[in-house]
Order: C-alpha cells, then structure tokens, then sequence
C-alpha cells in the first residue's frame, strides 16, 4: 500500500511584533508534525507566545544536503512539514527556495501560508510607484558589492534591499558617492516599537545618521529610486 506524501507548508511569520501572527499561521504550526526553522531560539520564543509545543529543528543557509534530504524523506513518510524563518517570509533571503524546489521535484504538496513581509510592508507605505521594481536582497559583504551598488544607480525601476546596521553607512556613503540624485526610503525596525521610516535624498538620510548614531540600530531595508 502506497503512502500517502505529507504537505510542506511554506509559513510566514513576524518581522517584529509578535501580535502579526495570522490565525491561519498560527493553526498550521499546532497541527504539522514538524517546524523547519532557521535558529531555533527565535522560533521557539515564537511558538511560546502562542503555546505552540510542536517539534521544532534547524534547517538554515549551512544546512547541508543530507538533512535537507530527511526532511524530503520524513514528508515523502507521511509527515506534514512546516517551514518557517527568523521573521518574515521564507524563500526570499533565506534557504527555503532549496526546499521548496527539493519538494517540487518529489512531486510533493506545497502550501504557502501568507504574511509579513519586509518588503511589502515598506513598499505599503512608500508613496511611490511601486507597479515595477527589481528586490535585490542584501549587497554583497566585499567581492560584488560595488557593483550592486552601480545596478542600484542605473536602474530605471526602484531598487529594494536589505541592509545590516554594521553596512548602513557605508551603503549610503557608497550610493553617494556613486549618484547624488538617488533618493531613499529607509525603513527601520519595521513593526517594532521603534520603528522609524525615513525619507529623502542620499545625502539628506546619510547625514541625518551621521547625526543620530543612536538610531543606527537594528536591520534596515531601503528603497532607492529616481
């Protein structure tokens, strides 16, 4: 007798505040037999609030090929899987774009539970055409990232990306040096209690940093355009 596959659900969680959680996310992870996540402190301060006691294993960007496997097999099992990252939605600057291919070539059920997302979320409030645009996710550390930045300034389209609070003033600097024209919006512990969304030219946002260290905190993502 044939078993019957289990289903991965592809679950978005908070970007922040924990009250984002939709009732439908929150159902999917009681009931799964397992939770896919990227650092399994983050998660389990997550399902904590909502006393979600479901088993929870890492599976993240150094996980290698042979447990991405057993998760493929213990859904081929039976087993119904959900996947979850740090915050957000998984499959854009994560690895669950592996997993989820893993699963297409076993023929194996997929099932996205929407959310937040950085990305939206920023580009909610923008207040610019937002109809086409290029997302880019985070610029290189050092090999390439001159030439993300030299992408950011050609595009015709707003470019969005992610930065870290250690690059942000390097990454403005850089976007400066290169185009004094671009503009920014910067969006700043989205959804948490200090959340900032700023706005202006290169120049103007770099300098309001330069001036504000105190609010160089925190993960960022930026939108540049014309």
């Amino acid at each position: 007798m044939e078993i019957k596959k289990g289903i991965l659900y592809v679950v978005a969680t908070p970007i922040g505040n924990l009250a984002d959680m939709t009732f439908r996310a929150v159902d999917t992870l009681l009931s799964v037999d397992l939770i896919a996540c990227e650092d399994t402190r983050v998660t389990r301060k997550l399902l904590a609030h909502y006393d979600i006691n479901t088993h929870v294993i890492t599976y993240h960007q150094h996980t290698n090929n042979s447990k991405l496997q057993r998760i493929i097999e213990e859904i081929r099992a039976g087993k119904n899987i959900a996947i979850v990252t740090d915050a957000g939605t998984p499959g854009m600057s994560d690895p669950g774009n592996k997993l989820v291919a893993e699963a297409i070539t076993h023929e194996i059920e997929i099932v996205p539970i929407p959310g937040t997302s950085a990305v939206s979320t920023l580009i909610s409030v923008a207040g610019i055409d937002m109809q086409k645009f290029t997302f880019m996710a985070y610029p290189p550390h050092k090999k390439g990232r001159k030439t993300f930045f030299e992408k950011v300034c050609a595009s015709e389209v707003p470019i969005i990306y992610y930065e870290s609070v250690h690059r942000i003033l390097k990454n403005l600097s850089m976007l400066s040096e290169m185009d004094k024209n671009i503009k920014i919006i910067v969006g700043k512990e989205l959804t948490k209690i200090h959340e900032q969304i700023i706005r202006g030219s290169v120049d103007e946002i770099l300098k309001y940093f330069e001036e504000n260290p105190d609010k160089v905190r925190g993960e960022f993502v930026i939108i540049a355009y014309r």
